[in-house]
């Protein structure tokens, strides 16, 4: 519930955006996760995990994320020793110590994943004026997040003839108004899969947008799994209370 309403506030930031302009629909994608039985990848959130660890971490945070989640059955299949060691490698603050005073200390896999920024004030004057969203809930901002969030990756293009860009700004197909403050954040071989994948740009917005659905909804296999077993339960109820009906009003017929 938590999740849905944060969500929610999501959509109500991007809604002044998506009425900015018409945009290109984004082409539907093959997810592992589509359909009723449909599951997460494993190899594909730690590959995307990879991406926005050593990409998108730069500048968005993941607040609503903890490290241990990574663990998490129906996650990215992280061991607990390997999310202790991934945790780490990012910094957060901590405080006040005996003298008052805040510090910096490796992260535990308790803590959630921290902003690169100190306030949305230096996370503005970082990025000329632009608030680099938080990413957690981000694939849930927009209906088919992830293939919009796969089209907005790869849809960096030169603007077309007559199309006044803005300063500072960057023409992108599927983005609301077509102009975007972000620049291209992924290049081909910009990171170096564990797993030998070939790191191009298609494979690396498929892999994070996969991941970043992950964060988003990460009790989706569960749901599903749920939602079989009440649909299991319904079909063997109707037919209990079918046979039941039978039998009461057999002597009436």
């Amino acid at each position: 519930m938590m999740r849905t309403i944060l969500a929610a506030v999501v959509i109500g930031f991007a809604a002044p955006a998506l009425a900015a302009g018409d945009t290109a629909t984004p082409p539907a994608q093959k997810w592992s996760f589509n359909g009723p039985f449909g599951t997460f990848d494993r190899a594909e959130l730690q590959r995307g995990y990879q991406v926005y660890k050593e990409v998108c971490a730069a500048c968005h945070a993941m607040k609503y994320v903890a490290f241990r989640n990574l663990a998490d059955p129906g996650g990215p299949g992280f061991t607990a020793a390997e999310v202790k060691a991934l945790a780490a490698t990012f910094e957060v603050t901590d405080g006040p110590n005996d003298a008052g005073d805040m510090f910096k200390r490796a992260a535990l896999p308790s803590d959630k994943f921290p902003s690169p920024f100190a306030n949305e004030k230096a996370a503005r004057a970082s990025n000329g004026g632009a608030y680099p969203l938080d990413l957690s809930l981000i694939a849930k901002a927009r209906v088919n997040g992830p293939d919009y969030l796969k089209a907005l990756l790869t849809g960096y293009t030169a603007a077309p003839a007559g199309f006044a860009l803005g300063e500072g700004l960057h023409y992108n197909a599927y983005f609301p108004g077509n102009q975007i403050a972000m620049p291209q954040p992924l290049n081909a071989d910009q990171v170096t899969y564990a797993d030998g994948t070939k790191a191009t740009v298609e494979q690396m917005a498929h892999d994070v947008s996969a991941f970043l659905m992950w964060t988003a909804e990460p009790k989706l296999e569960e749901r599903k799994r749920m939602g079989f077993k009440v649909m299991i339960f319904l079909v063997v109820l109707t037919g209990l209370f079918f046979m039941a009906k039978k039998r009461i009003w057999a002597k009436l017929h």
